[in-house]
């Protein structure tokens, strides 16, 4: 009875009760026949995620005649869809040079560091010891220690590892004193051990492994074999300095396989951020295993879901739970059925599954109940984590599809216990606006059970006399990034949230009413030279900021270095190490 769409709308019915991850299917995936480009897939689980469409990759729009410049408007036209690439073309109308000026509104720089951990993505955290403060930024094989207790005055205390210029990494005289690198960070205080503790994320490389996991069975070997950590380490922080920290546990995320060895574990490791308290529960943004790979992320594997650990002894990390959405789980029927439904597959382009961990407002023995996922081409799910064992899918929500770029990448909560509204975006991952624009949602999160979008963030426009009408025209990358991370010291400031955004830099959004958010101020800075990053980087402008919300301060992180800023819109700004240390203890 039935036909195959009612078939797969059943099975994705059956999934939406909350979804515990069953031990991987017996039954082998069905073959099915390839396309004429790919007949001999030698990874059987890629040959059978390639097995289960046929082939809609977008073709390539035409610049000038598919999108470009509205004349009229004097507005760009973005794109309807487009492959993901790393050489997008020009379009008639830009620049013919790199914009060497900054714009500011509202928003004033108190300095800028030349100094550059990674050109592309750098994560950030900041601790208190000894009333100094200090800032951790880092990326895999690099790590600088700032100490940013007056932010114009910043002092370099430690580096390790590997930082970039103008022809790309240089090595640094002394190596991080650690295997695997250092992944995106969480500090957090310990009660139980009574110092600060950091939790960091180990992933498997994310780009540059491969282009196209299709026509690569070395890189797909590569990352299934990953020769370090699939995971996440703990450790003491016994002073602000990489040597005096003390490693007190490692564990991995293949929870099926706990005691593989480096180089046989399983899935994707820990993504971004650890999502902690430093109380008992964490969550964790991870494909376990090798059975979570519906995704058509052409140079990626794995769909993340979730998982929970209790660290109530961080020294002791115990796997809780694996949370799987619905159409992640290759070979599983429900799961490729779910899959199937969704209008991105065989796009060969949609990233599919989290980046980050859940967002919630504060941790769950604190009473927290509920969380947002962020689950890109899959959508925002709210889940009821009240009971950590059991993660529960309560409500859903997905957009028309918008690719290349990566889609519910973020969520920001800062906003939702004053006013049940969240704020969520993905972000562009082609240069030269060569993909569709991420819009910033506003989604009215008061019903649970039924999230819905119910306005979009203004789309920022140069300011007056600039020599451009639309930032598509400044050349790199234009969209919306991250609005910093759950850890920035505060956590965050009704009515105001700062986002950065690529070649527009960081705009600063009023969003006292969330329904009309509408931007109040904006920093943007010019673009480098190749005197200071490789030409590769160049478009990278704006790629993350870090809000000191305790002090008042914007970090904002470019290709060319980092810089601090201060606006009327968050307040006077302290130039001292703030009354209440960071991060916050009992």
């Amino acid at each position: 009875m039935g036909g195959p769409k009612m078939r797969q709308a059943a099975a994705l019915m059956s999934l939406m009760t909350g979804v515990a991850v069953a031990a991987p299917a017996q039954e082998p995936a069905k073959p099915a026949a390839s396309d004429e480009a790919h007949t001999n897939i030698p990874d059987p689980d890629i040959r059978a995620w390639h097995a289960l469409t046929y082939d809609r990759k977008p073709p390539a729009p035409v610049p000038g005649k598919d999108y470009g410049m509205d004349p009229a408007t004097r507005r760009f036209v973005h794109p309807k869809a487009t492959p993901l690439t790393h050489d997008a073309p020009n379009f008639p109308g830009q620049l013919d040079y790199w914009d060497s000026h900054s714009y500011a509104k509202n928003v004033d720089q108190i300095a800028f560091y030349p100094y550059v951990v990674s050109p592309g993505h750098t994560w950030q955290a900041i601790a208190d010891f000894d009333g100094r403060r200090y800032m951790y930024i880092h990326y895999r094989a690099g790590l600088a220690v700032f100490d940013i207790t007056d932010p114009r005055s910043a002092k370099l205390v430690w580096s390790g590892g590997s930082h970039y210029g103008a022809k790309g990494a240089t090595v640094t005289e002394q190596p991080i004193p650690w295997q695997d690198g250092v992944g995106a960070s969480n500090i957090e205080w310990s009660p139980r051990l009574g110092k600060y503790v950091m939790v960091q994320s180990h992933e498997i490389q994310r780009y540059g492994v491969m282009d196209e996991k299709l026509d690569e069975p070395a890189g797909v070997a590569r990352l299934k074999h990953w020769p370090d950590l699939k995971g996440f380490k703990v450790f003491e922080m016994n002073g602000p300095l990489p040597p005096q920290w003390k490693p007190i546990a490692e564990r991995t995320t293949d929870y099926l396989h706990p005691d593989a060895p480096r180089g046989q574990q399983q899935g994707s490791g820990s993504l971004d951020v650890p999502a902690w308290w430093g109380g008992k529960y964490m969550f964790l943004s991870t494909a376990p295993d090798d059975r979570f790979m519906l995704t058509e992320f052409p140079d990626y594997i794995y769909t993340p879901g979730f998982q929970a650990w209790d660290m109530s002894d961080p020294a002791n990390p115990k796997f809780v739970s694996q949370f799987a959405a619905p159409g992640q789980i290759l070979g599983d029927p429900e799961h490729e059925a779910a899959f199937l439904t969704n209008p991105r597959a065989g796009n060969r382009t949609s990233w599919f599954g989290s980046r980050m961990p859940p967002f919630m407002t504060k941790p769950v023995e604190q009473g927290g109940k509920y969380a947002f996922g962020a689950m890109a081409g899959l959508g925002l799910y709210t889940l009821d984590v009240s009971d950590p064992a059991q993660i529960k899918i309560v409500g859903h929500l997905n957009v028309a599809p918008k690719f290349a770029g990566t889609e519910f990448d973020n969520v920001d909560v800062s906003q939702f216990e004053r006013t049940g509204y969240v704020f969520s975006n993905g972000y562009p991952m082609n240069d030269e606006c060569y993909e569709p624009y991420k819009d910033i949602f506003v989604i009215d999160a008061h019903d649970m059970t039924a999230p819905k979008v119910v306005a979009k963030f203004p789309r920022p426009t140069p300011p007056e006399g600039a020599p451009f009408t639309d930032f598509c025209q400044r050349h790199g990358s234009f969209g919306p990034k991250r609005p910093g991370y759950p850890t920035q010291p505060g956590r965050g400031r009704d009515g105001v949230v700062a986002y950065a955004f690529y070649n527009a830099g960081v705009q600063i959004f009023d969003v006292k009413d969330p329904t009309k958010p509408s931007i109040a101020g904006y920093f943007v800075p010019r673009m480098p030279t190749l005197d200071e990053v490789a030409a590769h980087s160049r478009g990278n402008l704006t790629y993350g900021i870090f809000v000191e919300y305790d002090r008042n301060v914007i970090w904002a992180f470019t290709n060319h270095g980092f810089y601090a800023l201060t606006t009327p819109l968050l307040g006077k700004p302290l130039y001292r190490a703030p009354d209440k240390p960071w991060p916050p203890r009992p």
